[in-house]
């Protein structure tokens, strides 16, 4: 809901003071970006999925889940990142024609239960790693989330690389990863 209305507010802003029809004369292209559920380096926050599972794996408790059925579109952050990436060079090169809202999401065969990402992350952590239902009262989530990713692979080419399910992307998170977590 928040990345909808964080588009609603760009698109308002972008209509009213950098029209794609007065690009030649703002000189200005404005888009926006949205990407599918992240996992790699860099997302230590509190309340995140892998950074709550790996502080949980470290203290030796279980890792709490919420929603272990919720199907969430993962994707390895280097994906969106790759994506980011086109939509600028193209911004820059193109102007105007490639302003607006954009997705950048993994391919239909990556959306997984959550529950599918703990028990790879437990398994690669090892048995002393382990999850419980949260059944404890929490907001509405919705139980499946998906981005059409369609323009950016029609008009940027952007096409998402590594998959889980060759493990392209768990593979990428090792315990020895884990470990640097402990020390910041």
């Amino acid at each position: 809901n928040s990345k909808g209305c964080a588009e609603l507010v760009t698109s308002a802003y972008r209509q009213s003071y950098f029209d794609a029809e007065r690009y030649p004369l703002h000189g200005v292209a404005v888009a926006s970006t949205r990407a599918g559920n992240v996992i790699g380096g860099g997302d230590w926050a509190k309340d995140r999925l892998i950074s709550d599972i790996v502080n949980a794996f470290m203290e030796k408790r279980p890792v709490m889940i919420r929603h272990p059925n919720a199907i969430r579109p993962w994707q390895h952050v280097l994906e969106p990142l790759h994506g980011y990436l086109m939509l600028a060079e193209r911004l820059w090169e193109k102007g105007a024609t490639f302003a607006g809202g954009w997705n950048f999401g993994p391919n239909e065969q990556d959306a997984k239960p959550v529950s599918w990402i703990v028990d790879n992350l437990a398994k690669i952590w090892g048995k002393e790693a382990f999850w419980k239902n949260d059944s404890s009262p929490h907001p509405h989530e919705a139980t499946y989330l998906k981005l059409d990713c369609s323009k950016a692979k029609s008009r940027l080419k952007w096409l998402p690389k590594l998959s889980l399910e060759t493990n392209d992307c768990m593979n990428s998170i090792q315990r020895s990863d884990f470990a640097v977590i402990g020390t910041w």
